[in-house]
């Protein structure tokens, strides 16, 4: 399993998202889009959206997209209970 968080620097939501991850002892690369442009565009055309974070789980050959901080379905993807 691969995750991937499409993340700026001024994001209250992707510092939540990448602290729960810390905590959970989940690795994760981060992309800053705010810092670099070729991440930023490549999260658009993953994900269609502007907004972060953009979460990509890559799980049994398919990426999983997930926009915001949704514990729930996050939680799910990466088997939390």
């Amino acid at each position: 399993m691969k995750i991937t968080i499409y993340s700026t620097t001024t994001c209250p939501y992707c510092h939540m998202l990448k602290e729960w991850l810390n905590e959970k002892n989940i690795e994760y690369k981060n992309i800053m889009v705010d810092e670099d442009q070729k991440g930023a565009e490549e999260m658009v055309k993953k994900s269609g959206q502007m907004g972060v974070p953009v979460t990509i789980i890559e799980k049994g050959g398919k990426e999983n997209i997930v926009i915001g901080f949704d514990k729930e379905k996050l939680s799910e993807l990466l088997d939390i209970k």
